[in-house]
C-alpha cells in the first residue's frame, strides 16, 4: 500500500488496545501481534508497541505523519541482525531513524521503525594521522566535530540541525549543510560502509577497482551476485549515466549510480552509490567518513541584496575568494524574526539593507588573514 493511500488513525482508533485495532491502517499481511512476541523474545534492546511510542515516531521534522507499526531501539548489532529476522519472518517493512530531522518525511513510516540513536552512537576509531573517523549510525555530527577540533580537523557536511542530526540519517539523505562549501557532501567524504540487507546479508563495501569486482563475483555466494548485478546494471545504463547524469555540486536527489563509474585511477566506490538511498538498499552498521583540515580561524561577511534572486547573481563572483561556508537567506526569514520576536531580534539591526543576503563564512590560519580576505569581497 502507498504512503498516498494509508487511511488515516483517528485518535480514538490510536486509543484502542492493539489486538482491537483495525487493521486497515496498516500493512494487512503483517501480524504485529506476534512480531512484537518475536522481537520481544530475541532483542535485549527496547521494543516498543505502545501508544505513546508510536505517536512520537510518526513524526519528523516535516508536516507528514505515518503511524509505525512499532519501534525496535537496539543496544547491539545482534539486535539489529535480530530485528532483521523478525520483520523478515513476517514480511514487515523496516525504517531506519536517526535523529528525526527529516524534512520530507523520510524518518517515519508504517512500518517498524529501528531508533538507532539512542545506543549506537559511538565513535569507533579516530585517526588524526590518517584523517578519517568510524563511526556507528546514531552518532551525532558535533560528536565527531567536537572530537576532531583539537586536531585542526572537522567533518565537512554539517546540517543547519548539527547539533542533533545522527551520521546515519546524513549519510542516509547525503547531506549538505553550510560547510559542505569547503569539503563537498557526505557522498564526497564517505570512504566505507559496513552495511546489512533485509536477506541478513551483511557486507563491507567501499573501494574497489572492476578486478577487485570481478574477484567477488568469482567467489559466487550472495555476495558475488550482488555484484554481479551491479556490474550488470552499470554496464547496462553506463552511456547514460556518463551523458546525462547531472554535474552540479549539491546534487543530492536520486541514487548516485555516478559513484559505480570507474574513475581516472580506475577505482569507483560502492559505499558512495548507497549516500543517499534513504535506506532502501541497506541499513548502514558502520560508516567510515573522511575528516578534512579545519581552519581555526573564522569571520563571518554578510552581503545584502535587493531580493534573493540578485544574491544568486553573484554567487559566482563569491566563490572567487573560496569561502568555507555559503549560504543564502531571503527575507522571510528575517521577518518571522521579527514576528515572533526573542533574543535574537536585537540583531537584526546589525544585517545590511536588502530583502536577500549571502552569509559568507571565511576561515583562515589567523583572524587578520580571515578579515582581509572578507574586506577584499566587500570591496570587489
Amino acid at each position: 500500500m502507498s504512503a498516498s493511500k494509508l487511511p488515516i488513525v483517528t485518535e480514538q482508533q490510536l486509543l484502542q488496545p492493539l489486538e482491537n485495532r483495525p487493521r486497515n491502517w496498516r500493512h494487512p499481511q503483517v501480524d504485529v501481534n506476534r512480531l512484537q512476541l518475536e522481537l520481544r523474545k530475541n532483542v535485549e534492546g527496547e521494543v516498543r508497541f505502545d501508544r505513546g511510542s508510536q505517536v512520537i515516531y510518526s513524526v519528523d521534522a516535516s508536516n507528514y505523519q505515518q503511524i509505525p507499526l512499532g519501534v525496535v531501539v537496539p543496544k547491539s548489532y545482534e539486535d539489529v541482525v535480530a530485528t532483521f529476522e523478525a520483520c523478515r519472518r513476517f514480511d514487515a517493512p523496516i525504517l531506519s531513524r536517526g535523529g528525526g530531522t527529516g524534512l520530507a518525511g523520510q524518518t517515519c513510516n508504517n512500518a517498524i521503525v529501528i531508533d538507532w540513536s539512542k545506543y549506537l552512537n559511538r565513535i569507533l576509531e579516530l585517526n588524526p594521522q590518517e584523517q578519517y573517523a568510524v563511526v556507528q549510525p546514531g552518532v551525532i555530527c558535533d560528536q565527531v566535530v567536537d572530537a576532531t577540533r583539537p586536531y585542526n580537523l572537522t567533518y565537512a557536511p554539517q546540517p543547519v540541525t548539527h547539533s542533533r542530526c545522527v551520521f546515519g540519517g546524513m549519510l542516509g539523505n547525503n547531506s549538505c549543510g553550510a560547510h559542505a562549501q569547503m569539503g563537498g557532501k557526505a557522498v564526497d567524504n564517505t570512504e566505507e560502509f559496513e552495511v546489512l540487507l533485509y536477506d541478513g546479508t551483511r557486507l563491507h563495501v567501499g573501494w574497489m577497482n572492476d578486478d577487485e569486482m570481478q574477484a567477488k563475483i568469482r567467489a559466487g555466494g550472495r555476495e558475488g551476485d550482488i555484484y554481479a548485478k551491479l556490474l550488470s546494471l552499470r554496464e547496462r545504463y553506463r552511456n547514460e549515466i556518463e551523458k546525462r547524469f547531472p554535474k552540479i555540486p549539491r546534487r543530492v536527489s536520486g541514487y548516485n549510480l555516478d559513484q559505480l563509474i570507474p574513475g581516472d585511477d580506475g577505482r569507483f566506490n560502492v559505499a558512495r552509490a548507497l549516500v543517499g538511498s534513504e535506506g532502501t538498499c541497506v541499513a548502514i552498521l558502520e560508516a567510515k567518513v573522511r575528516l578534512i583540515y579545519n581552519h581555526p580561524k573564522r569571520v563571518v561577511l554578510m552581503l545584502g541584496y535587493p531580493d534573493v534572486y540578485h544574491a544568486a547573481d553573484h554567487i559566482l563572483d563569491v566563490l572567487e575568494f573560496k569561502p568555507t561556508a555559503l549560504e543564502g537567506i531571503d527575507h522571510r526569514l528575517i521577518e518571522n524574526i521579527e514576528k515572533k520576536g526573542g533574543p535574537h531580534r536585537k540583531f537584526l539591526n546589525l544585517l545590511p539593507k536588502g530583502r536577500g543576503f549571502l552569509m559568507v563564512e571565511f576561515g583562515c590560519d589567523t583572524q587578520d588573514e580571515a578579515a582581509e580576505t572578507a574586506k577584499n569581497l566587500s570591496t570587489s
